[in-house]
């Protein structure tokens, strides 16, 4: 049976969202739903890849990053906090205050370890009304790096031992003894030794260091074999890093700012890449902003949820 998706390749289109900034693809299990972001529009998104209906929630500010929950519902962090969403009843609970000043920085990205903590980075980006001359940042100098911040369930938004211009690509080795994220603006993706238990990051390395032709790490998922994948902004592909720290494949995309991928389906056998449409030419780039997938062959694994209740 053909498909009824764009094809590119080995590469399908499967939503022409158009997103200014799509992030965060995560593949709900229960739902059989690709859940993702545009963080300018703001809204959170629910795509439903067998019918290619996609529902949204306009958030109140830009959305940064978000984690599915153990109990249903959404852990989203907006330019002006963390907060807990039922989807189903529109209830909103503020969880934590940002750990900056909003008016210049905004969360960037987050994911969940394996015991559903929520680890979130930040980035610069100042409102329109905003300067930098202006507003001082609790974070430091207002273009330097920002702390790496955790949530454990009911507790304070504590920073961790690690520090990123722009933080993006968090990952975990599938021991759970390796913790990596990328510096963006930098080219390069680093390696902690972690802690399941704690939390606790130690000896950093670089794992992956990129060139300005390669494009820039955005996000990135870890596969049933401990490979980690990578989007490279502006380098219009996803490559997969072998443990060792050397590129093992690539997939040409059809758009030059992939931003994140993330397996999924029923088989975790998919690879699913959102992109972003900001500053990009339509009439070179007609897609920009669309929602990608392909089968490169290899299966990842479910996402980690956020500890909000005490299933495990």
């Amino acid at each position: 049976m053909a498909s009824r998706f764009e094809r590119f390749g080995q590469v399908e289109l499967v939503h022409d969202a158009r997103a200014i900034t799509g992030e965060s693809p995560t593949w709900c299990e229960r739902e059989q739903r690709l859940y993702w972001i545009d963080i300018e529009e703001p809204a959170l998104h629910r795509f439903d890849p067998s019918t290619g209906d996609d529902q949204r929630w306009v958030m109140p500010c830009q959305i940064g990053a978000f984690a599915l929950c153990r109990s249903g519902d959404i852990l989203a962090a907006l330019r002006l906090g963390l907060a807990r969403i039922s989807l189903f009843n529109r209830a909103f609970a503020a969880l934590d205050a940002p750990p900056y000043n909003p008016l210049t920085h905004r969360f960037n990205e987050g994911k969940c370890d394996a015991r559903g903590r929520f680890w979130v980075g930040a980035k610069f980006d100042p409102l329109p009304s905003a300067t930098a001359e202006r507003h001082a940042s609790a974070l430091g100098p207002l273009t330097g790096a920002a702390p790496i911040h955790v949530l454990d369930y009911g507790e304070a938004l504590r920073p961790a031992h690690a520090s990123a211009v722009i933080a993006n690509g968090m990952a975990w080795s599938l021991d759970n003894r390796v913790m990596y994220f990328a510096d963006t603006p930098t080219r390069r993706v680093t390696a902690f030794d972690f802690d399941i238990e704690s939390g606790a990051l130690s000896s950093p390395r670089v794992f992956a260091q990129f060139q300005g032709s390669d494009g820039k790490p955005d996000g990135a998922a870890i596969d049933r074999e401990g490979f980690y994948w990578c989007a490279l902004y502006g380098g219009g592909r996803v490559v997969r890093i072998a443990p060792n720290g050397e590129i093992e494949r690539e997939i040409r995309l059809p758009v030059s700012q992939p931003t994140m991928c993330a397996f999924g389906d029923a088989d975790y056998r998919s690879l699913y890449v959102t992109s972003a449409a900001q500053g990009v030419s339509k009439q070179r780039e007609p897609h920009a902003g669309g929602i990608f997938r392909c089968r490169p062959g290899i299966e990842g694994r479910p996402p980690h949820l956020f500890a909000d209740d005490s299933r495990s």
